[in-house]
């Protein structure tokens, strides 16, 4: 038996979710999402990249916003999970404290450091290997520190009076020197081979240098060294390379009669502004009977213009007069992400990293189930 070939127009209905007045319907309730019972639905590499896309929107270095179209929510997720969790980054985990005789704890203290995002040359931070952390079971078989697991930082502040400071001054920036501990304040010290990746502008430092640490007073000081190592967000959030990593189904509007007049303005304000747009109505669509245009030349319109603003709120739905009028849905297949980097990847290069990362996993499993064919 030949498989059932849709058409175009049942292709196209399936790929939107339908938005209710308080419902969500025709979301996929197959088996398999995207396989439909009778129909060929084999992979093939040319109708995958007949069918994908990414359309960027805005891509700056610490948030990039970009359309991922014709795949399944799976991938996608997949995707976001990777950006989140299991692309390695620096930051501080061990902290040795010299000297700390400001009001902050010690334990306070060390727990900011480690939340300070830190940026470097992405190629020594790709270079470094993995530090191995000493277990319960086994407290000597830890890393022993080095050039190629453990990047060095200090931090070496004294609060001392300013003798230039005027005389009716009651500000404590200019009354002390250091009385604000920044981030700026921490230093680096490459060690051995770091000086061929670490240098210059690739050197590992703060990516906010007015990071507010701690605040001084004359007589307080803090001393201490800072062992940064890689880690991943699913080991602890300040391994984390972006701040969010998030997408969203790309809205589906549709105007199915009319709205004319004062209801257009009244239905523009449902939605945030630039979805909705207005077009006068031509007298060659005014005079067509049974478009409900007739009688209504010259008068303003409803269209959609951008539906990639929209938030899909539900606004319009509550209104009677637009009842019939409108349909609200989500493009099943068209993902709009939204990362912000904490700055030590580009945001752009921080998804490049993910398809790295999800490679590797797809080679470890064909590696995996060859094995378990033998």
């Amino acid at each position: 038996m030949a498989p059932v070939v849709p058409s175009q127009e049942e292709l196209d209905h399936r790929k939107i979710i339908n938005i209710n007045a308080e419902t969500v319907t025709n979301i996929s309730s197959t088996d398999f999402p995207g396989h439909w019972p009778g129909e060929d639905h084999e992979w093939a590499l040319d109708k995958f990249r007949r069918d994908f896309r990414v359309e960027f929107f805005q891509n700056e270095p610490y948030e990039a916003s970009f359309s991922f179209i014709g795949v399944d929510a799976s991938i996608a997720n997949a995707f976001r999970r990777i950006l989140i969790e299991e692309i390695p980054t620096l930051a501080v985990e061990y902290v040795f404290i010299h000297l700390n005789t400001s009001v902050i704890q010690d334990e306070v203290l060390a727990s900011r450091l480690g939340l300070i995002p830190l940026q470097g040359s992405v190629e020594g931070i790709n270079w470094m290997r993995w530090f191995k952390k000493p277990t319960d079971d086994d407290p000597q078989g830890g890393s022993s520190p080095s050039d190629y697991n453990t990047v060095v930082l200090y931090l070496d502040v004294e609060c001392t009076i300013n003798p230039n400071a005027a005389p009716d001054e009651d500000d404590p920036r200019e009354l002390y020197n250091n009385a604000h501990v920044y981030a700026k304040d921490i230093s680096f010290l490459p060690i051995g081979r770091q000086e061929q990746f670490f240098v210059g502008e690739g050197a590992i430092r703060p990516v906010n240098p007015d990071i507010l640490i701690a605040k001084l007073r004359p007589g307080q000081k803090i001393n201490m060294e800072l062992h940064c190592i890689k880690g991943t967000g699913a080991d602890h959030a300040k391994f984390s390379p972006v701040g969010t990593a998030t997408y969203r189904l790309m809205p589906d509007i549709k105007i199915l009669r009319p709205i004319i007049g004062d209801d257009a303005k009244k239905f523009a304000k449902c939605f945030p502004g630039g979805v909705i747009g207005f077009e006068t109505i031509t007298s060659e669509e005014a005079s067509q009977k049974g478009s409900g245009y007739e009688d209504h030349a010259g008068e303003q319109k409803a269209v959609v213009r951008n539906p990639f603003n929209d938030t899909v709120s539900r606004e319009c739905l509550r209104h009677e007069e637009f009842q019939g009028k409108v349909k609200l849905g989500r493009v099943q297949d068209h993902f709009i992400f939204n990362i912000e980097s904490t700055g030590q990847f580009p945001s752009d290069l921080l998804f490049l990293e993910s398809v790295k990362v999800l490679k590797l996993k797809c080679a470890r499993l064909k590696r995996d189930l060859s094995t378990l064919m033998r």
